[in-house]
């Protein structure tokens, strides 16, 4: 009962000055519509609306957060065989972070054609959390585990799938699931900022246009609702897959 109401007291609070705002605006657009204005725009619009403009966002989500996470994973391996290079790999992945979106969208879009330049703004949204998080995780291990593996014989492998493996899980799911709304996030800022005919990115550009402002705030809630769907399957999977961080905890 309790962890139901903690998980409905954001959205509920959230709700409430949703609604708040939209009777105080006094604007003559209604630029704060109410969230039951927007719900009832989202019927209307229905699937025939947002169908051909979610899946190409996924599609594009999707392949960022494999390119990105897997470009961030293998990097973060070869730190792992090479130490030396962790400090070097820190300050690119600073620098691939620091870079404004907004400035590197375009010329991507000058230089790609098709959804490349969005695959390649929802893998960069990901890199730098990834391979932080990863490395994290394994600076985490505890050196007694180590010591112990290579007192009876095992080697770097060995120590790695049993010690530095399974202590760098939980930090990797955690990365993962920060990972898959920020995902979802850089597509849609590359279909606003790049030159396709479909995606929630280009839908919202298109509603501001129109100032329909209930279709613009349902397409905002559309996105935020897939994104917590994004992280809370992630989430699952990591829980899934580290039991024992569930225990410790217990």
């Amino acid at each position: 009962m309790m962890r139901a109401v903690r998980l409905l007291a954001a959205p509920l609070v959230l709700l409430a000055f949703w609604s708040v705002a939209a009777l105080f605006d006094a604007g003559p657009a209604g630029l704060v519509p109410a969230p039951w204005v927007v719900l009832a725009q989202i019927m209307r619009d229905g699937w025939a609306f947002y169908g051909p403009n979610i899946w190409p966002t996924l599609g594009e989500a999707a392949r960022g957060f494999l390119w990105g996470n897997g470009l961030a994973i293998g990097i973060a391996l070869l730190v792992l065989l090479l130490p030396a290079l962790q400090r070097v790999v820190l300050q690119l992945a600073a620098v691939s972070y620091c870079i404004p979106v907004i400035a590197v969208g375009p010329l991507l879009t000058l230089v790609f054609g098709g959804r490349t330049p969005m695959v390649a703004l929802s893998a960069l949204s990901v890199f730098f959390t990834t391979l932080v998080g990863l490395l994290m995780g394994v600076r985490a291990t505890d050196p007694t585990s180590l010591e112990l593996v290579r007192a009876c014989g095992g080697g770097r492998w060995h120590c790695f799938r049993r010690v530095q493996l399974p202590s760098c899980l939980p930090a990797l799911f955690a990365a993962l699931g920060i990972a898959a709304p920020a995902s979802l996030l850089g597509a849609i800022l590359g279909e606003w900022l790049g030159a396709v005919q479909s995606g929630l990115g280009v839908a919202m550009v298109v509603s501001m246009q129109q100032m329909a402002a209930p279709r613009s705030w349902g397409i905002a809630l559309v996105s935020g609702a897939l994104a917590s769907l994004a992280y809370g399957l992630v989430a699952r999977i990591g829980r899934w897959l580290t039991p024992w961080r569930q225990e410790g905890r217990a």
